[in-house]
């Protein structure tokens, strides 16, 4: 069986995890539900680093000792990932004893081969970094990274040879062109090479000034640096050089954000060349999230908390959005606004509206059974074809690390499937007893939602087990839905006829805009500036001008007050179903969405304008306090609003969409 082991950085303890260790982790356990959707055997590692500098100082802040501050954070990492959806198989400490052991062997072997060597070194040493920075690599005389003025430090300690083999991996890189993916990455670290900036790397911090760290194995007055320490757990969580697990999982793949582009593609390479093993298969590298174009920052106080936005809004719905809205390797912004209308554009509309619309008609049509389909039409080999090239798509993007590009090829079917259900009518095909037509078409939308499902599961793998079983394909937890997606990219269908499937759907509902929009702020209202002025005379002219465009006698009809217009419930809401009145022909039934948890019936005297399903997804305006009326039979509970111009009647719409149950003012 192909392996594939997936690593994220093991994170720094010295804060609070925040939105970028989660996105990092997020995006890490969702390569490795992919792979083992691909039927791989995988192993999924993340972890904390917890030695250093910083850790000692973060420590003395809050009154402990280093160790009592470590487990402390250590554990609130831990604690976080089952509550983001994550699912690591692999949780490694750098103070476990088993990686401390590794760390010595692996030093020692590296000592032995003549590559760490002792000598006297002045250097620009950066705390916040935890590492000497040469002259070169310097910009104004500051770090790179924290813009600060870093202290001269001239002392002696260890050194490992790391510019011996900075040719070779110059070469390397050239060769391998997906070795440090995306490009823009590569191209970083190759200019990085070939500036002549990076030197041998200093590896120790004698104990006179830091003891909290490894101790070398050939010096006990030294401990090891932190990142020589932290790079190690790769294949110390393997059970290297001996464990059954490093034979059968490494090489692996790392994923981590650009800051820390240099320690994975220059440091860790060279140190694997030098101990003799084979070099990971891929570096993948992030950008950052930004809140408002700023890198997020406690002191900025825009911090995103993941656990409580995912609360908030849905953690299926959070996992979607930071894989969807981010290009793999460039900055994304997040904001509140631009999840809501992910969530409401994408998921609400588009992905729940199908599921919604298609499991309704199937209870309606056939009792909420799968139902046997017949012989296809162009129409539907177009659809099964669409549906193996987006799912096709898909799996070769998603590999590749286009996380967004991926998810766009999935939403291509989910649109094209919501146009099938609108050019098909279903509806319209009941009504003319065409049942062996109907039969085919309800298939060909419930096999592709349950190609839909299974492709999202690496993302949103509690959604992706509703929608399996909401289509009657119940899923153990933890557990890919299928032995192999490629297996089905190959052959349509997957559901038996005859199969129970749910009356009902409610995956996604909207979210209310204006109730949401405050917390984020991008939409706050804007300060009241008060201003000192004189109070100016009427302007005659312009009074003159007023009462000129006041408004003429309203057809006869009296004026109202405006408490009489406030008591008018007036709100926006999408048509999910709309069809004809069994016993009126100029009347259409709809059932629209204005976000009460639950579809509301308006009749209307539409049927002479509009065809039922030209109306279905439109969003419409509507009078919702009108007491209700029976109409030859059936109940309405409301008005639509229309506009009639001579022998012409139009609906009323907003300019651009709005989240259903939206306020007319």
């Amino acid at each position: 069986m192909k392996s594939f082991f997936i690593t994220t950085p093991i994170y720094y303890v010295n804060a609070n995890p925040h939105l970028g260790h989660a996105y990092t982790t997020i995006v890490a356990d969702s390569l490795a539900r992919f792979h083992k959707l691909l039927g791989e055997d995988t192993l999924f590692l993340t972890g904390t680093d917890e030695h250093g500098d910083k850790i000692v100082q973060a420590a003395e802040k809050q009154g402990q000792t280093p160790k009592e501050f470590v487990d402390d954070i250590s554990g609130r990492f831990r604690a976080l990932w089952p509550q983001l959806g994550i699912a690591n198989d692999r949780f490694v400490r750098t103070t476990d004893e088993a990686h401390k052991r590794t760390v010595q062997d692996f030093l020692q072997k590296v000592y032995d081969a003549g590559d760490i060597y002792f000598g006297e070194f002045g250097g620009h040493y950066c705390y916040g970094c935890e590492r000497f920075y040469t002259e070169k690599e310097l910009e104004n005389g500051l770090c790179p990274q924290h813009l600060t003025k870093p202290e001269f430090i001239s002392e002696k300690n260890y050194f490992f040879r790391m510019s011996k083999y900075l040719p070779w991996l110059r070469e390397y890189i050239s060769q391998h062109p997906d070795f440090i993916r995306p490009e823009r990455y590569r191209s970083e670290v190759l200019a990085m090479l070939e500036s002549g900036a990076l030197e041998d790397l200093c590896i120790s911090r004698p104990k006179t000034r830091l003891t909290w760290g490894i101790e070398l194995p050939f010096d006990k007055n030294y401990v090891c640096y932190v990142w020589f320490d932290a790079l190690i757990n790769y294949i110390s969580a393997l059970g290297w050089p001996d464990g059954a697990e490093y034979v059968r999982y490494w090489p692996g793949e790392h994923l981590v954000a650009k800051d820390i582009l240099k320690p994975h593609a220059v440091f860790w390479p060279t140190m694997l060349k030098a101990a003799g093993l084979p070099l990971y298969k891929h570096l993948n590298v992030h950008g950052y999230w930004l809140s408002r174009d700023t890198k997020m920052s406690k002191s900025l106080g825009n911090v995103v908390d993941p656990l409580e936005t995912g609360r908030r809004f849905g953690l299926d719905a959070f996992r979607y959005f930071l894989l969807r809205e981010m290009h793999f390797g460039s900055d994304a912004s997040f904001s509140e606004e631009s999840l809501i209308g992910r969530i409401n554009a994408d998921l609400a509309n588009d992905l729940g509206n199908l599921f919604s619309r298609v499991l309704s008609m199937t209870a309606k049509y056939f009792g909420s059974c799968v139902p046997q389909p017949k012989q296809r039409e162009p129409e539907d080999e177009a659809m099964v074809e669409l549906c193996a090239t987006a799912m096709r798509n898909f799996s070769q993007l998603f590999g590749n690390v286009q996380f967004a590009q991926a998810l766009e090829s999935l939403w291509e079917l989910v649109r094209a499937l919501n146009k099938y259900v609108d050019s098909q009518a279903p509806w319209a095909l009941h009504k003319q007893g065409n049942m062996e037509r109907l039969a085919t078409v309800m298939y060909i939308l419930l096999a592709a939602m349950r190609k839909v499902a299974l492709c999202l599961w690496p993302v949103m793998p509690a959604a992706s087990r509703r929608m399996l079983e909401q289509l009657g394909q119940p899923v153990e937890e933890g557990l890919p839905p299928v032995p192999n997606l490629d297996d089905e990219i190959i052959c349509f269908g997957g559901l038996s006829a005859g199969t129970q499937v749910s009356a009902t759907s409610n995956l996604f509902p909207r979210i209310d805009v204006k109730k949401n929009t405050d917390a984020d702020g991008d939409k706050a209202p804007a300060p009241k500036v008060k201003e000192k002025h004189k109070e100016k005379k009427a302007d005659k002219p312009a009074e003159a001008k007023a009462a000129a465009l006041a408004p003429a006698a309203t057809a006869g009809r009296p004026e109202v007050d405006f408490d009489h217009f406030k008591a008018l419930d007036l709100r926006v809401g999408t048509v999910r179903v709309a069809e004809r009145h069994p016993n009126a022909d100029r009347i259409l039934r709809l059932e629209i969405d204005f976000g009460e948890g639950q579809l509301r019936q308006i009749l209307s005297g539409l049927a002479e304008y509009y065809a039922p399903d030209d109306l279905v997804g439109k969003q419409v305006c509507a009078v919702l306090n009108l007491a209700p009326r029976k109409i030859r039979g059936l109940m309405s509970h409301g008005m639509v609003l229309t506009a009639q111009g001579g022998d012409e009647l139009s609906l009323l719409a907003v300019a651009k969409a709005v989240p259903d149950g939206s306020e007319i003012a």
